[in-house]
């Protein structure tokens, strides 16, 4: 099997604030932000943390805390941790990453990919219904530099220079070619 990375999508401009990426998704699809919390939800991020042994982006803590889990275009689902349970977030995530290390594995791609922990290595952040995995390309310089990566059950991976927020957002509204996967329609649904 080989790799195809087809390129990477750079975002106009990167959102690093976690509110004005989350307003943006709220805009990208109007039926999100109806699925608000009427309180945060509060999750021990240390936890987690600690769990995982790196932090994670504060536009992913944000999403988490302020909106139940969900889907979008009853296609892509963010994988949230469940508050009290938070160290167990990286078991759960332990049948995509084997997935990911597979297909590492089986590819000769021009640049090495490695999984989480390996420095620079992905990490899954969702899931497609259509077996995609959306990773993290994780980052020495720390969890806010981290990037996404989508890697397609077509075996067509590429990469985008943007938070997962704004990917999510860009995604949906349309401001970012889905290359080897389906557009999204902007609607999401809490699951």
């Amino acid at each position: 099997m080989e790799d195809l990375i087809i390129g990477t999508r750079t975002p106009h401009r990167r959102l690093i604030d976690p509110d004005e990426a989350i307003t943006e998704l709220e805009r990208a699809v109007p039926g999100f932000g109806p699925l608000r919390l009427a309180e945060p939800a509060a999750f021990d991020w240390s936890a987690l943390e600690a769990a995982l042994g790196s932090s994670v982006p504060a536009d992913y803590k944000r999403l988490c805390e302020l909106y139940p889990p969900f889907v979008l275009g009853d296609f892509l689902s963010v994988y949230f941790p469940v508050a009290g349970h938070e160290e167990k977030w990286p078991q759960a995530l332990q049948e995509d990453l084997e997935t990911a290390v597979e297909w590492c594995e089986d590819n000769d791609p021009v640049v090495p990919l490695h999984p989480y922990p390996f420095p620079g290595g992905f990490l899954p952040w969702g899931g497609s219904n259509q077996g995609d995995l959306f990773l993290w390309s994780t980052s020495p310089a720390g969890p806010q530099e981290w990037t996404v990566t989508v890697a397609s059950r077509s075996n067509v991976w590429w990469h985008c220079t943007g938070g997962l927020v704004q990917f999510l957002a860009d995604l949906s509204g349309g401001a970012l070619e889905p290359w080897s996967l389906p557009r999204i329609r902007p609607e999401a649904r809490a699951w």
